[in-house]
């Protein structure tokens, strides 16, 4: 009987710690936050969006420092308002650039950012406005195949 109890005791035990990483693997790998942590949020109005989503990443260099929030039709420009949630430790000045890139060829969309030279900072909340939208293939290929590449007609 005691034999019996104490297995018992040691299943519960390696459930509950199972539990326990896969609780922690799941913030972990989905980026969700327990305790709301400050950030500098930003947002910026692009032509297209072209296969950005929410939870893509946000690079300057290279490197992550944030992650897409949200992304929004805005109804009087019918632009896509992306809204970017980025490391409270940033300084970004106003003239800095955003675009949508591809990390490989058919990867995953991120939004780059450039920072600019301005001595204006961007505050949480405000606007980037020179943005970039993404490069459409499907558009290159068909100017390619159709011989409309170099832009001349005959």
């Amino acid at each position: 009987m005691r034999n019996r109890f104490a297995m018992e005791v040691m299943v519960g035990l390696f459930v509950l710690a199972a539990l326990v990483c896969i609780g922690y693997l799941t913030v972990q790998l989905g980026q969700m936050r327990l305790v709301g942590k400050e950030s500098l949020v930003l947002k910026a109005r692009f032509s297209r969006v072209g296969g950005l989503t929410e939870g893509n990443e946000v690079r300057i260099s290279g490197v992550s420092v944030g992650r897409v929030t949200d992304i929004s039709l805005d109804m009087e420009h019918f632009a896509a308002i992306v809204t970017m949630e980025l490391r409270k430790d940033l300084t970004l000045s106003d003239d800095s650039i955003a675009a949508i890139k591809t990390s490989g060829l058919i990867g995953d969309k991120y939004v780059s950012i450039s920072p600019g030279g301005s001595s204006f900072n961007l505050e949480s909340g405000d606007m980037i406005i020179d943005t970039q939208p993404p490069l459409d293939l499907q558009e290159l290929i068909g100017k390619y195949v159709f011989g409309d590449v170099g832009g001349q007609t005959d």
